[in-house]
């Protein structure tokens, strides 16, 4: 059902590091044509840490780890490419669909193949006003029940971020921050919110996942939270600024549900004058390198 592309086979079965990427950012994230540019420069990044690319998304109905150059041109160009997360795999599969693959969809997929690290750039949490909407990202319950290393810079900072740490807690996903005992705030070097545990090089790292097996721990995963480097952040007055302006402007025009998130994303990249947007591709720039040098010291083991 999953099918592997050859570059990635080969290396899971010669132990060699391989580093999943959602694809969401190439579709759904980023303008043409500097989507696909972005996604070459990814996979560029994961290689240049000596590491192999599997770039995830389901094509024609068949979920894919590992793209060709042909394949993320589809993702990048093609319209009518949907967005899906784990629950939608099984509809996209049946309905032979295609479309970008989530954080959930890919840390499953990514995991079903064997890949062990996974690199994104803001993981999906709770939503403000919970206790009204309910809206909770699904990426939490999956990564809840997924044997998988996310590295990533936080969770999205138009989200609760204090109760999305208290849910993570509750559900048993492992959270450290990366030479950090603050937890990013994706735009941001720092939430305001911190983590328990501080892990500073690629090899502690991989220790915690050799100890997550050792202990035959409960299938969750190991959230790795590594801040965007201060001179690349969005400024935290301007964010606090356009975010108030944005949940403002969301609630008055009566955006909800699943729309809440894109509209907010795409106020704050208008409104910064694309500022949000450079912070944004920095994180995940920084969060592709970092997840190379895990997948190796994981490899290396």
């Amino acid at each position: 059902m999953i099918v592997v592309s050859d570059e990635v086979r080969e290396a899971l079965d010669a132990r060699r590091p391989v580093v999943a990427l959602e694809s969401t950012i190439i579709a759904h994230g980023l303008p043409r044509p500097r989507n696909l540019q972005v996604a070459l420069e990814l996979e560029d990044v994961v290689r240049e840490e000596g590491a192999v690319p599997a770039t995830i998304a389901v094509l024609d109905g068949r979920p894919r780890v590992g793209l060709d150059k042909e394949q993320l041109e589809r993702v990048a160009n093609e319209d009518g490419i949907r967005k899906l997360g784990h629950r939608d795999l099984p509809l996209a599969v049946a309905a032979g669909a295609s479309g970008a693959t989530t954080v959930s969809a890919t840390a499953l997929l990514a995991a079903r193949a064997g890949v062990r690290v996974f690199a994104t750039g803001g993981l999906g949490g709770v939503h403000r006003e919970w206790t009204v909407t309910q809206d909770e990202s699904a990426d939490l319950g999956l990564l809840a029940r997924t044997r998988i290393t996310v590295v990533c810079a936080g969770v999205k900072s138009i989200l609760d971020v204090p109760a999305t740490l208290q849910r993570l807690e509750t559900l048993g996903v492992a959270v450290a921050g990366y030479g950090t005992d603050r937890f990013p705030g994706f735009y941001l070097s720092d939430s305001g919110h911190p983590v328990d545990w501080t892990l500073d090089s690629p090899e502690q790292v991989a220790q915690v996942m050799r100890a997550q097996d050792a202990l035959d721990a409960p299938e969750s995963s190991l959230i790795v939270a590594n801040p965007v480097p201060e001179e690349e952040q969005l400024d935290p007055e301007l964010h606090a600024r356009v975010l108030a302006d944005a949940l403002h402007a969301c609630e008055a025009e009566g955006v909800t549900g699943q729309a809440v998130t894109p509209f907010l994303l795409g106020y704050l990249v208008r409104h910064t004058d694309g500022a949000s947007l450079g912070a944004n591709l920095a994180a995940v720039r920084g969060n592709v390198r970092l997840a190379g040098r895990i997948a190796a010291a994981w490899a290396g083991a």
